[in-house]
């Protein structure tokens, strides 16, 4: 059983084909990394793959459910998480507070109008045994837009783990950081569970090759090719599209 199916997808803006036939197969555990320039159709695959947008053609499975029609509520109780190119946290809410809404929202009974929250002694241990695990205890009382962009993306790093996902999509998480928040971002993508499967869009290649094991490279909205790092590397296609010809 594979993690991610998407057959033969294609998505229309108007007149202007933003995906044409991307199909890829991901196995469960599996890091693949989506690469491509600018305007390749990389977020509009990832904005497809979670359901913030629809396909035009084509079909997504996971874990051999079809997928394709479901709502981005429904694929995240399948086990689908994503995060965003830019951080997607409440400023004005604590870190502690910005978890303790997505744990509860990803519990069976959901968002409960008439109990206080603070008297959920589960959802406060869970909170603070993430917050500890990825050394964010410190800055749990502070209001995310007080703390800096590098800890906010840790944050929505997170905030997408609150919901236990199988497969994690990560728009760029490395985007806009500086070379020592990269280390500590990157050092938690590592040190996720081995069994969840992880598709990450990336533009700092040395970040992407060290963490792929398989790599699909789109243009134009086309999968051009698809491998391993050394195969990605030597591509020719790859190498004057993408990376540079000398």
């Amino acid at each position: 059983m594979r993690a991610l199916v998407v057959e033969t997808l294609s998505r229309n803006f108007g007149g202007l084909r933003a995906l044409s036939d991307v199909s890829l197969a991901v196995e469960p555990g599996e890091r693949r990394l989506i690469i491509g320039p600018n305007g390749a159709g990389k977020t509009t695959l990832f904005n497809i793959l979670s359901g913030a947008l629809t396909a035009s053609s084509g079909k997504v499975m996971l874990f051999d459910r079809d997928i394709t029609q479901s709502p981005a509520y429904e694929r995240a109780k399948m086990g689908l998480a994503r995060t965003f190119q830019i951080t997607n946290v409440f400023p004005r809410l604590t870190v502690m507070e910005n978890l303790l809404l997505a744990l509860q929202a990803a519990e069976e009974s959901g968002f409960c109008l008439h109990r206080r929250m603070r008297d959920s002694r589960a959802l406060f241990a869970q909170a603070n045994a993430l917050l500890e695990q990825w050394n964010l205890s410190a800055i749990s009382a502070q209001p995310a837009k007080a703390i800096s962009y590098g800890e906010q993306r840790q944050l929505d790093l997170i905030l997408a783990m609150a919901t236990q996902p199988k497969v994690l999509l990560l728009d760029e998480p490395t985007a806009g950081l500086s070379a020592a928040e990269v280390v500590r971002v990157m050092g938690m993508v590592r040190g996720l569970p081995k069994e969840m499967t992880i598709l990450m869009i990336e533009h700092d290649m040395d970040v992407a090759f060290d963490l792929a094991e398989r790599i699909t490279v789109l243009h134009q909205g086309c999968v051009i090719a698809e491998g391993d790092v050394e195969t990605i590397r030597q591509h020719p296609q790859v190498t004057e599209i993408y990376l540079g010809a000398d």
